[in-house]
């Protein structure tokens, strides 16, 4: 794997960390915080996998447009747009206060996170492990 692929997964981990530490908190748990930072660890993980495949993309926030990118590798993730959704709206939406993301919120955003997360994940360990096996 690449270094600035590993630089992405890196700072999509931080985001994972942070949203399921809040995720856990009883007292106040910032569900605005949880549902950003589950759309972060998304578009970050999104972004390594592009940039480990050597796929060029434009700045953005939009899950599903970084999908897009990857149909030609991966058509089979036509299926995640619709999970995409969930997350892309908490990109910049979530930071401002006439958008309050609440309990039930933050438990469809960390759900979505985590099953897009492990597909990603998954996929990159594939093609790490198939290109170990080629050398």
């Amino acid at each position: 794997m690449t270094q600035p692929t590993k630089r992405w997964l890196n700072k999509a981990a931080e985001d994972f960390r942070v949203l399921r530490r809040e995720f856990r908190n009883t007292e106040e748990p910032a569900y605005n915080a949880i549902c950003f930072h589950a759309q972060q660890c998304v578009e970050k993980l999104l972004k390594g996998f592009l940039q480990e495949n050597q796929i060029h993309f434009p700045k953005s926030h939009d899950i599903r447009e970084l999908i897009n990118f990857a149909l030609p590798i991966r058509p089979e993730w036509e299926k995640l747009k619709a999970s995409a959704n969930v997350l892309t709206r908490y990109a910049v939406d979530s930071r401002y206060p006439d958008d309050e993301a609440y309990r039930e919120d933050a438990e469809e955003a960390v759900s979505t996170c985590e099953k897009l997360r492990r597909i990603i994940l998954d996929d990159l360990e594939s093609l790490d492990q198939l290109r170990l096996s080629s050398d």
